[in-house]
C-alpha cells in the first residue's frame, strides 16, 4: 500500500500502534513523532509494518527506532539476505544444477566474477556482499518488488526440484511453473526404457537391436575414457571447464542487461 493509498484514519491507526509498541518496550513516544514515522512507513504494506512492529517487541533491546522498523519491513520483500545470497550465486558453478536467483544476486555476481575467477573466493564473497547489500539498499529505496528468475541447467530432474521448491517458497508464481517444466514431459516407458533401467537394478530384459548397439557404443565410449592419456584427461577436464565459463558469460550477459535497463530508468 502506497501514501495515496491510505487515508488518515489508517495512519492515525498505525502511528496508534507504533505508540503501543514503544509503550510495551518501556518507551515513551510523542504523537507527534508517531505520526512523522507512520507516514514514512505508508510506502509498505500495513500487514508487513504491524509484523515488524510486533517483531521489535520481541526482538529489539532499548527503545524502538524508525530503523527497528524499517528492517523488518523491507526483509518482507522476500529478497534473502546475504549469506543465502551467497550461496544461491555459487549454485551457478555447477552447470547442471538449475538456479533460482534475484536480479541482485546476478549483478552482485558480476561484480564478483573478476575475483573470483582469480582463484580468491574469500575476496570474491567480500566483493558479492559489498555489490549485493547495495543494490537491496538501493531496490528497497526504489520500493522495487523482488525479480526471481530461473537460469536452467542441463539435469531435467534437478531443473524441476528447483523449480517446484521455487514455488513452494514463493519465490516463482504457480502459473510460470510450466513455463519452464515444458520440455519436461515423460514420455511413456518402452521395452527399450526398461532394458535401460534394467541394466541399473540388475534385472534381466531384452534391448532391441538398435538399443543394444548404442549401449555397445556407450561401453566402447566408457572404456575409452577409462583408458585415455592424462593429456586426454586434461582437455576434458578443460572442455568442461569451458562449459562453466559459458554458462557464466551468459549470466554476465543477463547481468549486464539488468544493469542497462537500472540506468535507462
Amino acid at each position: 500500500m502506497n501514501t495515496s493509498e491510505m487515508n488518515d484514519a489508517q495512519v492515525a491507526g498505525l502511528a496508534s500502534a507504533i505508540i503501543a509498541t514503544a509503550e510495551a518496550m518501556g518507551q515513551e513516544m510523542n504523537p507527534g513523532t508517531a505520526a512523522i514515522m507512520a507516514e514514512d512507513l505508508c510506502a509498505y504494506p500495513v500487514s508487513d509494518i504491524r509484523a515488524a512492529l510486533k517483531a521489535c517487541r520481541f526482538e529489539v533491546k532499548g527503545k524502538l527506532t524508525m530503523a527497528d522498523i524499517l528492517q523488518r519491513v523491507q526483509a518482507a520483500d522476500g529478497r534473502p539476505g546475504k549469506d543465502e545470497a551467497w550461496a544461491i550465486a555459487m549454485t551457478t558453478n555447477d552447470e547442471f544444477e538449475t538456479v533460482v536467483l534475484t536480479d541482485e544476486i546476478q549483478l552482485a555476481l558480476a561484480a564478483a566474477k573478476p575475483v573470483l575467477d582469480a582463484g580468491d573466493k574469500v575476496g570474491a564473497r567480500m566483493a558479492f556482499i559489498s555489490a549485493y547489500e547495495r543494490l537491496v539498499a538501493q531496490a528497497r529505496e526504489d520500493n522495487k518488488q523482488v525479480n526471481w528468475h530461473v537460469s536452467v541447467g542441463f539435469d531435467a530432474n534437478r531443473r524441476a526440484q528447483a523449480i517446484t521448491k521455487a514455488v513452494q517458497m514463493q519465490r516463482i508464481p504457480q502459473d510460470h511453473v510450466q513455463k519452464y517444466l515444458a520440455d519436461l514431459s515423460v514420455a511413456p516407458v518402452t521395452e527399450d526404457g526398461r532394458a535401460v533401467v534394467a541394466l541399473l537394478t540388475g534385472e534381466v530384459s531384452r534391448p532391441s537391436p538398435k538399443l543394444r548397439a548404442k549401449l555397445e557404443a556407450v561401453k566402447s565410449s566408457m572404456l575409452d575414457m577409462r583408458a585415455a592419456t592424462a593429456e586426454r584427461k586434461d582437455e576434458m577436464r578443460i572442455e568442461a571447464a569451458n562449459e562453466l565459463a559459458d554458462r557464466r558469460a551468459l549470466l554476465i550477459q543477463q547481468a549486464e542487461q539488468l544493469e542497462a535497463k537500472r540506468a535507462a530508468q
